[in-house]
């Protein structure tokens, strides 16, 4: 394979790697776009799996499981288009800023990355201009296409989380992440409190208005879209059964918020506008 001048392999991904995002359901017509930033645990092979041994590509270090199936039967459900990603987090985080340590881990999890152990610059730009960026630049275009039509459409961030994290149980089934704009979440999480057995957190497992998480902020606060992040329990829907049955858990408790028409404009208190 061919060298730059500074050493690296070009291009990072080969003829049999997947691609660094795929669009599902495109033609959907809802006004509803879906993103998965961490729904692969793909590694290009050009990295040699980052040196890690293969049972670290089934854990959560390495992706969100099950959110794959999750947001492909719930784009069914919506009829939305969705942004699957197409790498592993550990190639570098679609959900971090750029700056942040943990874009690139060298360690995660307490598993160190031998792969992403001292890193030059050129090395890293080589992952954000083959990785980071095609997958933020699907997002934008999609996002382009719904304007150009008129249309504010209404982002969906789709995570899964453990059941477990330091040995402390989350109780929470599924966790609405959202930060200034409740025009979703408020009533999503009213909505979801009607189902019998869930338990839901509100910005919890994780919290939306942490400074570090990306796509939400870059693609929906600053365009003023309407927005809610899930993170739903990774037992739960790492089985097409259960990936099923949540996403349509999820779909009957947003399908009163989206059905709404006065919610698909910028968000009139953004501070982003």
């Amino acid at each position: 394979m061919p060298h730059s001048e500074n050493g690296i392999k070009e291009p990072l991904f080969g003829p049999g790697d997947a691609p660094p995002y795929s669009i599902y359901n495109e033609k959907g017509t809802a006004p509803v776009l879906l993103v998965a930033d961490h729904a692969s645990r793909n590694i290009p092979a050009s990295l040699q799996q980052l040196g890690l041994a293969d049972w670290v590509m089934d854990k959560h270090v390495a992706w969100d499981i099950g959110s794959d199936k999750l947001v492909r039967c719930l784009a069914d459900l919506l009829d939305a288009p969705a942004v699957l990603v197409g790498f592993s987090r550990l190639v570098i985080d679609p959900n971090r800023q750029l700056d942040d340590p943990t874009a690139i881990p060298v360690i995660s999890d307490g598993i160190a990355i031998p792969g992403n152990q001292d890193l030059n610059e050129a090395q890293r730009a080589q992952r954000v201009r083959n990785c980071f960026q095609p997958y933020h630049d699907a997002i934008s275009h999609r996002l382009d296409r719904f304007a150009a039509r008129g249309v504010t459409p209404a982002l969906l961030s789709i995570h899964t989380c453990t059941p477990v994290f330091n040995q402390i149980v989350r109780p929470w089934h599924v966790g609405v992440m959202w930060d200034k704009d409740p025009r979703i979440a408020v009533r999503l999480m009213a909505n979801l409190a009607k189902a019998e057995g869930v338990c839901i957190g509100d910005n919890e497992p994780y919290s939306g208005r942490h400074p570090h998480d990306y796509t939400v902020d870059f693609h929906a606060e600053k365009r003023g879209l309407p927005y809610a992040g899930f993170e739903v329990r990774q037992d739960l829907v790492d089985t097409a059964e259960g990936a099923r049955h949540w996403a349509g858990v999820l779909a009957s408790a947003l399908q009163e918020p989206l059905a709404d028409a006065s919610i698909y404009s910028p968000f009139a208190d953004s501070a982003f506008n």
